[in-house]
């Protein structure tokens, strides 16, 4: 077991970027836990649906919609570069969505935000720390100790053996992956609940509507 911090910028790891490129919505590896992943997501949103949890709901969806423009836009640095940021094994999935995204890791995410929410507890408000103007509270915590813990998680991954995740650049690793992608990722989850109902509409209808529209024009051009 090993943790990589940085990408090697090797031809190795470009040589796996060219391997998954070719697998990309490719049903070689497709088996059943992919069903099986779908009917876990169903079960969990509508539990969340009959409990009328709808922060929770909303908080999931939040931090999927800002997944999938990440993904969206790793996959057209791919395009635009010839290696993404991050790109997935096609040894290490049954389907791979983007260059970036196997369908188990984005059931997963689709799953994080409520995760992330719930463990705000009672109080997601709470102040933790305060000194003047500045102060910390749980959800600010909460989503900066996720987005450490999954950082870490993908640095165990980028090491693995099989190459479950692959990191081409050498300027990206932990430390860029924690700011830019995991730390807006759970500010989403934790934060937007809290803002006012047409606040939320408006960023969960822009967002999802903007992903879609991606999807719908760049996927038959052939550019992700």
């Amino acid at each position: 077991m090993s943790f990589i911090f940085f990408g090697p910028s090797s031809d190795q790891a470009k040589a796996q970027v060219a391997h998954a490129l070719e697998h990309v919505r490719d049903t070689s590896n497709f088996n059943w836990t992919f069903i099986f992943c779908l009917a876990v997501v169903f079960y969990v949103y509508w539990t969340e649906i009959k409990n009328k949890n709808y922060d929770a709901i909303v908080a999931g969806i939040a931090l999927y919609s800002v997944h999938w423009l990440y993904e969206i836009t790793n996959a057209i640095i791919c395009t635009a570069s010839g290696a993404p940021l991050w790109c997935v094994s096609p040894e290490s999935t049954t389907f791979i969505l983007l260059i970036g995204v196997s369908w188990e890791l984005s059931m997963m995410f689709s799953m994080a935000g409520i995760i992330s929410y719930k463990m705000l507890g009672d109080d997601p408000d709470k102040i933790l720390f305060q000194k003047g103007k500045f102060r910390v509270t749980m959800r600010l915590a909460g989503a900066l100790g996720m987005a450490l813990l999954f950082a870490l998680i993908e640095s165990f991954l980028a090491g693995t053996k099989n190459g479950s995740f692959i990191w081409v650049y050498k300027w990206w690793g932990v430390l860029p992956v924690f700011i830019t992608t995991y730390v807006p990722f759970f500010l989403a989850s934790n934060f937007v609940p809290k803002w006012k109902p047409k606040t939320k509409k408006i960023f969960l209808f822009s967002i999802v509507g903007l992903n879609i529209l991606l999807l719908a024009i760049l996927i038959p051009l052939g550019v992700i």
